[in-house]
C-alpha cells in the first residue's frame, strides 16, 4: 500500500498515485537591481517587470488551485463509485439465494421470489462486472505494485490518503496565499523605492546640468571666446611644430638601404642629371643673360648717382638762397617768414627725396651683390659639374680598360 505524499513549502506536486498531478519545483523569478540602474528614466520598464513578477505569482497560485480542484473532483468520483459498488456487492452477497433446477418446476407461489432472486442475480452480475472493471483499472495504475490484488482495505486507505492529500493541499494553498500577500507587499515596497530613486536621479541630473540660458551666456562671453580662440591657435601651432619635428626625424632616420633611402637616392640621381642639363644651358645662354642684367643695373646705378649729385647741387643752391633770405629778414619780416616756411617745406621734401634715393641706391647695390653672388655660385656649379664630368669620364675609361683587359 502506498503511503500518503507529504508536500513541502516549495510546491513539489510529485507522488506515487495516478490521480495526482506531478510537477517540478516552482522558483520565484530573480530580479536584478541592475535592470533598474541601467535605465533610471524608464518607469514603464520597471512597471512591466513588477507586473511580470506578480503575474508569475498569480499563475502559480492559479495552478495550485486548479490542482486542488482536480484532486477534489477525483476524490469525490472515487468515493461515490466505491460506495455504490460496495453497497451493491454487500447487499447482493447477503441477500443472494441460489435456486437450482428449471424454472418450470417452480410453483406459482414461488414465482415472485424467483423473479426477485433473478433480479438480484442480474444486479449481482452487474456489480461483479463493475468490480472487475475497477480491478482492471486499479491494476493498470502505476501506484499499485504488480502482482498485488487490490482489496477494499487498500481502497479505503487510498481514500484516506486522498483526504490527507486534500488537507495538505489546503495547507499549501494557505501558505501560497500568505506568500502571495508577502510578495505583493514586497513588490509594492520595491516599486516605491524605485520611484524614490528615480526622482532622486532626476533631481541630481537637473542639478548637474547647467541651465540653457547660463550655457548660452557662457558661449557668448567675449572673454571665454577669446580664451577658446587662443587655445585653438596654440593647439594648431603645436600641431604644426609636431609635424615639422616628425618630418625632420623621418628625414634624419633614413638609410641608403631603406625604402625611403633608395627613393631619395634615385631622386638625387634625377636631380643631378637635371642639374647637368641646366648647367649646359647656363653655360651657353644664362651667363649672357645675367651679364646683360648686370650691365643694365650698372647703367641704372650711374643714372641714380647722377640724379643724386644734381639734387645735392640743388640743395646747396637752396641753402644759399636760405642764407640770402636770412640777410633780408630785417627789411621784410612778414615776407621772410612766409619764404622761410616755404623753403623749409621744400627742404623737407628734398630731404625725403634724398632718403628715398639713398634707399634705392642701397637696394640697387644689394641687387648687384646678389647678382654677383649668383654668378659666383654659377661659376662654382659649372666647375663642380665639369669636375664631375671629368671624374665620370675617368670612371668610364677605367671601366672600358677593365672590360678590355677582361676580354
Amino acid at each position: 500500500m502506498a503511503s500518503p505524499t507529504h508536500f513541502d513549502d516549495d510546491f513539489d506536486f510529485g507522488g506515487g498515485f495516478g490521480g495526482r498531478h506531478s510537477g517540478n519545483k516552482r522558483s520565484s523569478p530573480d530580479y536584478d537591481d541592475e535592470d533598474y540602474d541601467n535605465d533610471p528614466f524608464a518607469p514603464k520598464k520597471a512597471i512591466t517587470k513588477a507586473e511580470e513578477a506578480s503575474g508569475v505569482t498569480t499563475g502559480m497560485i492559479l495552478s495550485l488551485r486548479e490542482s486542488l480542484q482536480n484532486c477534489k473532483d477525483t476524490l469525490a468520483t472515487c468515493q461515490h463509485s466505491l460506495q455504490s459498488s460496495i453497497s451493491i456487492a454487500t447487499s447482493s452477497l447477503l441477500e443472494l439465494r441460489v435456486v437450482d433446477g428449471n424454472p418450470s418446476h417452480i410453483g406459482l407461489n414461488q414465482w415472485p421470489q424467483y423473479r426477485e432472486e433473478k433480479l438480484i442475480k442480474n444486479e449481482l452480475e452487474a456489480a461483479k462486472s463493475e468490480i472487475q472493471s475497477w480491478h482492471s483499472t486499479l491494476k493498470n495504475q502505476p501506484s499499485i505494485l504488480a502482482g498485488i490484488t487490490p482489496e477494499p482495505k487498500m481502497l479505503i486507505n487510498y481514500l484516506q490518503a486522498l483526504k490527507s492529500s486534500e488537507e495538505s493541499l489546503r495547507e499549501q494553498l494557505e501558505k501560497a496565499k500568505k506568500k502571495e500577500a508577502a510578495f505583493i507587499v514586497t513588490f509594492a515596497k520595491r516599486e516605491q523605492e524605485i520611484a524614490e530613486l528615480k526622482s532622486a536621479v532626476r533631481d541630481l541630473k537637473v542639478q548637474l546640468k547647467p541651465p540653457s540660458m547660463q550655457a548660452r551666456r557662457l558661449l557668448l562671453d567675449p572673454a571665454v571666446h577669446e580664451e577658446f580662440t587662443r587655445l585653438k591657435n596654440l593647439v594648431e601651432e603645436k600641431d604644426k611644430k609636431v609635424k615639422e619635428l616628425q618630418d625632420n626625424i623621418a628625414a634624419v632616420s633614413f638609410t641608403p638601404q631603406s625604402k625611403m633611402g633608395k627613393m631619395l637616392m634615385a631622386k638625387c640621381r634625377t636631380l643631378q642629371e637635371e642639374n647637368e642639363e641646366i648647367g649646359n644651358q647656363a653655360s651657353e645662354g644664362k651667363m649672357h643673360e645675367l651679364g646683360m642684367k648686370l650691365a643694365l643695373q650698372k647703367s641704372q646705378n650711374s643714372q641714380l648717382r647722377n640724379q643724386f649729385e644734381g639734387l645735392q647741387k640743388h640743395m646747396e643752391g637752396l641753402t644759399n638762397d636760405v642764407e640770402r633770405s636770412n640777410e633780408m629778414v630785417f627789411t621784410s619780416f612778414s615776407f621772410s617768414i612766409f619764404l622761410v616756411l616755404m623753403l623749409q617745406e621744400k627742404l623737407e621734401e628734398k630731404d625725403r627725396q634724398i632718403q628715398r634715393l639713398k634707399h634705392e641706391i642701397k637696394q640697387k647695390n644689394l641687387e648687384d651683390q646678389r647678382l654677383k653672388h649668383e654668378l659666383q655660385q654659377k661659376n662654382l656649379e659649372d666647375q663642380r659639374l665639369k669636375h664631375e664630368l671629368q671624374q665620370k669620364n675617368l670612371e668610364d675609361g677605367n671601366d672600358n680598360n677593365a672590360g678590355e683587359a677582361a676580354n
